[in-house]
This record gives C-alpha cells, structure tokens and sequence, in this order.
C-alpha cells in the first residue's frame, strides 16, 4: 500500500499522543511536557517526556524516541503502513487504499472479523452449551473458573463437523485463509477443530488473530484405538505467524512494563496459572520453540526475560543462541528453578507461593545449566571431579563473554576443589568475544559534544520560533549535525516531518539530537535580551571558525595578507560592537559577511 503525505500528516494530526502512550504509561504533566516511565527500559525515576503539541516523545535515558506512528510500531510491533492503518482506525479515518493493496487488505480485514466472530461463537459455547459441560468441569479442575474463562475468552469447539463453518456462513475463502476450517474430499467446509476446549491467540492491540485447541483427557484416545494429538493450533495465515507471536502478550503487557520482566512458559495453561498465581506478565510460544522473532519481540517490553519451563525442558534451548540472543537484543535471560515433576500450571495450583518464589529466585541461564551439569557429578573421587570439570567446561565454553566465564571458572574450581589456572587455560580456548553489535532499532544516542551556543539557539528555534527564527542563517552553526538539524527546521516544517526529512537522508545522529530537543523544553520565558546574548555567542562562534578558514586562504596563497589582514580587523572590531549599543548594526554585517563566505565556498 502507498500512502500520501498528507494522509499520513492527516492521522499524525488526528492522533492524541499523551491519549495513546497514556493507555500503558501512566504520565503526569510538567509544565508543558508530559513525563513518565520509561516503558523501553526499567528505571526508577521519570526519564520519558511527551511533548503533545509537536506529537513526540523522547526518552532522556534509553534515548528511544518517535511520533504515535513510532510508538504504534514498537508496542504494536507492526510495520509503518499497519501502524497508519491502526492510529487512522482510532481516529476514524479512512485511509485510501491503491488498487495493487486493495484486494489484500480487504481480504485481512475479513479474515480479521471472521476470526473475531469464531472467537466469540466458541466462547459462548463454553458458557451455556450442554455439551460443553465436561469441558467446563475439566476446566473446573484445572483451577480455571468462569471469570478465568471470560478474561481470557476460553471457548469450546463442538464434536460436529461443521457446526462453526455453518452457524458463522463462512465462505471456503474465509475458512481456509483464516485457518479455522478446510473443505474436505467430499467438497464439503468442514471445521478444524472438534471436541475441544479452544484458546483464542491474540495480537499485541488485543486482536483475535488465531486459536489453539485442547483435547479433553477423555476423548484422546479415538475409537481406533489411535491417539489424538493434545494440541492443535491454527496454521500460518496472512494474519498469523507463529514464530512472531506470543500468547498471553496483549493480556500480560501492562503488568510486563511496570515490572520489567517477562516470563516464558510453554502453553496456555500455564499462562493462565502464572496470572491466578498474581504473576500476570507470562506469555508463551504457539507450538514453537523460542525463537528469534521472539526475542525481538520481547525486547520492546522487558530486559529481564525468565523461562518458565518444566524442570526436563528448561535448560534444552540451544544456549549458543540464548547467548547470541542476550547480547544482540540487550536482555538478560534467567530460568526459574521449578520442583522437579512439576509443570506451572501444576504448581500453581498445588503451591502458588512455590511459583512465584521461583520466578523471584530465577538464575541466570548459564548458571541454570551449569548447576544442571553438575548436580548429578560424583565429587568424591579425583576420577568424578575431573569428569564433572570437563562437562562444566563444555558448558561454560559455549558463552561467548570471556568476563563472564571466568567469573564461573572460579566458581567451578572452587566447587570442585581444582587448581583455577588449569580450568581458566582451558575456558581460554573459546572464541574471543565478538564486538558487541548494536541492537537494529536501538536510535543513535545524541552527541552531548556539540556546542552549546548551536544546542540553544536550535531550542530556541523549536520551542520558541518567533523569537529567532528571522534572525538566523544556516552559516551561523558550524557543527554538520547542527546545521542539518537547521536546515531541516527550514521552510516551515514541523518538527515531526523535520525528523522525517532527516531520517530520510541518513542524518541518523541529527535526527535523534532533534528527538531530544523536541522534549527538552525551555524552562522560562526568554527575554529579547537574552535572545540577543545566545545569537551573540552563536555569531561569535561561527565568525572565529571562518576566521580560521581566512587564515587558511592566506597560507595558501588563495587571498592577499592585505585581504586578510583588513578583513581580520573589520570583522572583530563587529565582534566588539555585538556587546554595546550598535549590536542590531554588527549583527547585521556579521550576517552578511558569513553569508558572502559560504557563497564563495561553495561557488
């Protein structure tokens, strides 16, 4: 889909910032800005500021920083054109698809309804159908009571053959593309789940985007004798993807945010029985493993991610990966330590105090592993010492931070009662740590060098433009960032489409150092007096760096040491009047004069 300027423009101007970012972070106004919470990173103290009037908001300490498309796009996690299409659907607008997108997005518009009317059709099923009572008593016994049922909109897939193809009409296009039915040999529509409790997956906004369906323990063995599989979900479909979504997510973010932190599990149930357990930030994978689509996820809602897994399963993930995953994605990843043979869901039930103890008290992922190694080791003898170093070796080799190594060599040779230089020589075979990339949507932090007088007159000029924006030129900041960051402010842009222009030439620094001064109100009302002392320190600066430049020319036989020399003199005599009464007249000459020599520079 493309989308027009002034479409975009429309919904930015449509969009209550503070309204949107307010439904997941609470803020409080402060002079003109609005502060808070940074969501993207865990703090104590308020570092995130909402500037409304120019639609951004900026965060002082992580550096995040965006406009409600942004911000749609990192809590919704959805690319540019979907996030427009959500802020428009919140402000009632209509967008203008082009005929190429047209037929796509209608067709995910209908599938998206389709799912939403299924969800809902199940879900009333298990409330009041007769036949869906041996599912609410199996549910019943899982701790899960009605109001779980409705908060998570629990439904029941009947054991008929087409019983939700033929209450919803759905169309073969619909039932096959939203993954909920088939048309089967016979060219019939046919459901595909049956007999079944049904558990709705939605989108980060909330959104019904596929189902997943369990088998009651009683109906798991079929007539023939063969077994039915515990689990089915939906399948990939244009509003579906399985490695990109987590269930639980839309239900867990808020309480994820205010906690930092977010626990894995691996199925439905077990969400739910974190949430009675008053754990209600745990998510887990549609019957995948955890993956890297996951992480990126993840990433946009908590640092601290701790895997909630049975005791068999927890340290199974591929840890090379766990480790690539930690490093590129700035997160840290722990395993709660659960009683052996308990799952979750179990556990809370049985010892809800036990759960929450243990996400509380969850290690490290390596030393989760390491402690798994080593707790069937025989350490009464040389013989079962030395094998047990040469499994936590192994172990400890596959982390890629040297630092981090050694600080476990230690604890294992201590442990197990060996010589620390021999295991750390060993540990030193490892890969050397590789430089630690930068995570794809981390903002370049701004330059906190550049100089001051540029920093403040460019304040100015986005808080207060009535006072300067006459009085400056592009030749008066001599810093590159400082002067895009001018010239993008130019013609009358607004701030949000200057970032834009920014972004869109690569002024990647220019455009975050913009982000931050958006938010960086002024803290009083400027006087004309001390407008005149920031240009004078703005001018000051520009003149002595062309000065410098005059020198230059002189050396190199470009001007005559008579030019130089008058120039020289006539221009800082100027500079002297910038502090007496003849200050409009000298800023005026300096002006021109500055503007004269960038013509010549680049003529």
């Amino acid at each position: 889909m493309t989308l027009s300027d002034d479409e975009i423009a429309q919904v930015r101007g449509a969009t209550d910032l503070v309204a949107l970012i307010s439904e997941s972070v609470a803020l409080k106004r402060s002079g003109r800005r609005w502060t808070g919470l940074c969501p993207f990173h865990g703090e104590k103290n308020p570092s995130f500021s909402v500037n409304a009037e120019e639609g951004r908001y900026y965060c002082f300490g992580c550096r995040v920083s965006g406009d409600a498309i942004t911000w749609v796009r990192e809590t919704h996690h959805v690319d540019f054109v979907d996030a427009v299409r959500v802020l428009a659907d919140r402000a009632g607008l209509e967008l203008h698809e082009d005929v190429s997108a047209g037929p796509q997005r209608k067709d995910r518009q209908e599938f998206m309804a389709a799912m939403d009317a299924a969800v809902s059709w199940y879900h009333e099923r298990l409330l009041s159908a007769p036949d869906a009572r041996a599912a609410r008593e199996y549910l019943k016994s899982r701790g899960i009571d009605g109001s779980v049922a409705r908060r998570f909109k629990l439904g029941w897939a009947p054991d008929e053959w087409d019983a939700l193809a033929s209450s919803l009409k759905m169309s073969e296009k619909v039932l096959t593309g939203t993954g909920l039915g088939f048309v089967n040999s016979r060219e019939r529509r046919q459901d595909a789940l049956r007999a079944r409790i049904i558990f709705p997956i939605f989108d980060p906004a909330g959104k019904a985007i596929a189902v997943g369906g369990r088998i009651l323990p009683q109906l798991a063995t079929r007539v023939d004798g063969r077994s039915e599989a515990k689990y089915k979900n939906s399948p990939e479909t244009p509003i579906y993807s399985k490695r990109r979504t987590l269930y639980g997510l839309n239900f867990a973010k808020d309480d994820i945010i205010r906690s930092g932190e977010i626990i894995v599990c691996e199925g439905y149930t077990d969400v739910i029985a974190f949430f009675q357990a008053g754990l209600e930030r745990a998510v887990a994978t549609c019957g995948t493993a955890l993956g890297e689509e996951h992480f990126k996820t993840m990433r946009n809602f908590a640092k601290r991610i701790v895997l909630a897994y049975d005791a068999d399963s927890a340290g199974q993930s591929a840890a090379a990966s766990v480790y690539q995953w930690e490093r590129q994605h700035e997160v840290d990843v722990f395993v709660a330590r659960l009683p052996a043979g308990s799952d979750p869901a179990e556990l809370a039930q049985r010892d809800p105090d036990a759960l929450r103890n243990a996400v509380r008290e969850a290690v490290p992922f390596l030393r989760f592993r390491l402690e798994r190694e080593l707790g069937g080791a025989n350490f009464a003898t040389a013989e079962g010492r030395a094998r047990a170093a040469e499994s936590a070796m192994a172990v400890l080799l596959e982390h890629p931070s040297e630092l981090v190594r050694d600080q476990y060599v230690m604890e294992v040779a201590d442990r197990l009662r060996l010589d620390v230089a021999t295991l750390r020589a060993r540990a030193n075979d490892a890969p050397r740590l590789l430089a630690r990339p930068v995570s794809e949507s981390a903002p370049p932090a701004p330059r906190r060098d550049l100089p001051r007088p540029g920093l403040e007159a460019l304040r100015l000029l986005v808080h207060a433009p009535e006072l300067v924006a006459d009085r400056l030129i592009a030749p008066y900041f001599v810093h590159d960032i400082q002067r895009e960051i001018y010239l993008a402010l130019g013609e009358g842009r607004s701030v949000a489409s200057s970032i834009d222009l920014l972004e869109r030439q690569g002024h990647d620094e220019a455009a975050a150092v913009l982000a931050e001064l958006v938010v960086d109100e002024l803290d009083h009302d400027y006087s004309a007096l001390e407008v005149s002392a920031v240009l004078a320190q703005l001018i000051r600066a520009a003149v002595r760096s062309e000065l410098t430049d005059l020198s230059r020319d002189l050396r190199a036989s470009r001007i005559s040491p008579e030019l130089e020399l008058s120039t020289q003199r006539d221009v800082r005599e100027r500079l002297d009047l910038l502090d007496t009464d003849h200050a409009e007249a000298a800023e005026l000459d300096l002006r021109a004069w500055l503007l004269e020599r960038s013509s010549l520079a680049s003529s």
